[in-house]
């Protein structure tokens, strides 16, 4: 839905004037159609996706690399799939009382402190290969300019007030508490704590004064907003943010006084306060296209953790919406990665440290096991053992092993991508099976990517290179020196399954399946979603190999 076409339904005037109401509602729903089909023509070609900007008061874990994973695959998919411009932002919060306290702690000043920790998530994401357009900093001037816009027009729009706030607030969270919210619970000393019912942090009462926006007059636009029912993914989280809408919306703090939070965007107008650093950070997607004069808006895709939901699906919204902004096209919530069950968590300690894990899995290795067994609508298990025995069988062994035997000179000896003998397919059943998996798998993994389901779609990748070296046994082509056109059949046929998976695992594992294609010699003009299905071909004329290198090293436990 174009946001824009849909102008705010609570208005006296049209609420007085129902069939003025219904027609002038009417007239923009059918609007809203016909220019969602004319924008979709116009933006085929671009595409934006948004990871959040990951808080800098310790060090990256494994769960900020997940986002930025499946991020970094939806951005290099679309390329495939032609998207001529894919803008993937993702970057560093660097404000709020936390960085404050952090820094302190540290004996460093906030601004040193942030230098330090925003160079090793962008150093981390730069080894992983996120392949990421814009990285941004809440520190830089170019954001604190496009934060101080957004929030002047909030206030020039009317939406903005000042007032005082009595009651709970989250340090950990950095948020407001109503007194729903907040819960007690037990500790080992029998003492009794309050904390968020959300997060589990500890809540402490706190009295200020500072400026609100009036989201509660939002309510039935959100609510209009979240109708779509492909709006969030998965739909679960839908239903959840639809849960918080039917609970009521009020008014939320976008500020807090400078003696307690002195680290932050200065208000416009008002050095006594500072934005709050949820708004803050929001911006940064605005910050990316260049608002206030934006090269495109809105964003196609924006990835984060369910645990910040409510800001991303309740105060992004109605907060645009304040300013005359579309919201998101679509969310997509992913589950946490957990160790014994418990999510990994700087202030817990029980993180999974990325740099660590690259030693023992690689890179690639990593990628692949976040993606290949990280589900979005359920929590998953990090367990290093499993992840490398995965590793070994699918990456090494069934994919890796299937290009790298067919490409050795004892069954290849002429180094090359053989012809496929007209008849041989019908002649195996096993080579029949594969035809059929092969001549069907492009669209079937492009239904699974096109959803972020890539754990499907990988799936359905493995099971067709299970089949292609079923084949290989099966056909014996060691025996098959006598018959070199069998032989070159063979090998055709499985290396028309390397050609296909390598190609479609490039979002996954993109360094992997560089090095596989380059085995192959396919060139990089061919190596996109189209290409897929160039093999197998009867037509085709032997082509020279590539270098041989081996795709994948076996992890030793």
């Amino acid at each position: 839905m174009n946001y824009l076409r849909y102008k705010i339904f609570k208005n006296a005037k049209l609420l007085k004037q129902k069939f003025t109401h219904v027609t002038i509602v009417r007239n923009r729903l059918i609007n809203t159609t016909s220019s969602n089909c004319s924008e979709r023509n116009e933006s085929s070609s671009r595409f934006f996706v948004t990871t959040p900007i990951f808080y800098v008061n310790a060090a990256p874990h494994l769960g900020h690399l997940y986002t930025a994973t499946i991020a970094d695959a939806v951005h290099r998919y679309q390329k495939l799939r032609g998207i001529e411009t894919s803008v993937f932002s993702t970057g560093t919060d660097e404000h709020g009382l936390k960085i404050q306290q952090a820094a302190t702690n540290c004996s460093v000043s906030p601004a040193a402190f942030c230098d330090k920790n925003s160079d090793q998530f962008r150093s981390l994401f730069d080894s992983y290969g996120i392949d990421y357009t814009d990285f941004i900093r809440t520190t830089s001037d170019d954001h604190v300019n496009a934060v101080q816009h957004f929030y002047s027009k909030l206030v020039d729009r009317g939406h903005v007030y000042k007032g005082e706030y009595n009651g709970w607030y989250c340090v950990s969270d950095e948020s407001f508490l109503t007194e729903s919210q907040v819960t007690e619970r037990k500790m080992p000393d029998g003492t009794f704590l309050k904390v968020s019912v959300e997060s589990g942090h500890p809540v402490e009462l706190n009295t200020e004064t500072n400026y609100k926006f009036e989201m509660s007059k939002f309510k039935d636009d959100l609510s209009y907003w979240l109708k779509q029912d492909h709006l969030v993914k998965p739909k679960r989280f839908l239903k959840d943010l639809r849960s918080m809408v039917d609970g009521g919306l009020y008014d939320l703090s976008i500020s807090r006084p400078v003696e307690r939070v002195s680290w932050g965007v200065p208000v416009p107008g008002d050095e006594t306060q500072s934005v709050y650093v949820w708004v803050d950070a929001l911006v940064n997607y605005l910050t990316a296209v260049g608002y206030p004069n934006q090269t495109m808006w809105p964003p196609n895709l924006q990835v984060l953790g369910k645990d910040i939901l409510k800001f991303h699906g309740i105060y992004w919204p109605t907060l645009l919406m304040a300013v005359g902004l579309e919201p998101p096209k679509q969310l997509l919530v992913h589950s946490h990665w957990t160790v014994d069950g418990t999510k990994m968590s700087k202030s817990l300690g029980n993180i999974v440290c990325p740099k660590q894990s690259m030693e023992t899995m690689t890179t690639e290795g990593v990628r692949y096991a976040l993606l290949r067994q990280g589900t979005p609508h359920s929590d998953g298990s990090w367990k290093e053992k499993e992840s490398v025995m995965l590793l070994n069988a699918e990456l090494a062994d069934s994919l890796g092993n299937l290009v790298h035997r067919c490409t050795g000179k004892s069954l290849n000896p002429f180094q090359e991508f053989p012809a496929l003998q007209p008849e041989f397919i019908a002649s195996s059943q096993h080579a029949k099976e594969l035809s059929v998996l092969l001549g069907s798998i492009k669209e079937e993994v492009a239904t699974c990517y096109d959803e972020y389901n890539f754990y499907q779609g990988i799936d359905i990748i493995m099971r067709a290179v299970r089949s292609a070296n079923v084949m290989v046994q099966e056909e014996k082509p060691w025996e098959l020196k006598a018959n070199p056109g069998r032989l070159g059949s063979v090998i055709h046929m499985a290396l028309s399954m390397g050609h296909a998976a390598a190609i479609m695992l490039q979002p996954i594992v993109p360094r992997y399946s560089a090095g596989l294609l380059d085995v192959l010699s396919v060139h990089e003009t061919a190596r996109l979603w189209r290409d897929i299905d160039r093999f197998p071909s009867v037509s085709h004329q032997p082509t020279t190999l590539g270098v041989r290198t081996p795709p994948f090293r076996k992890i030793k436990l």
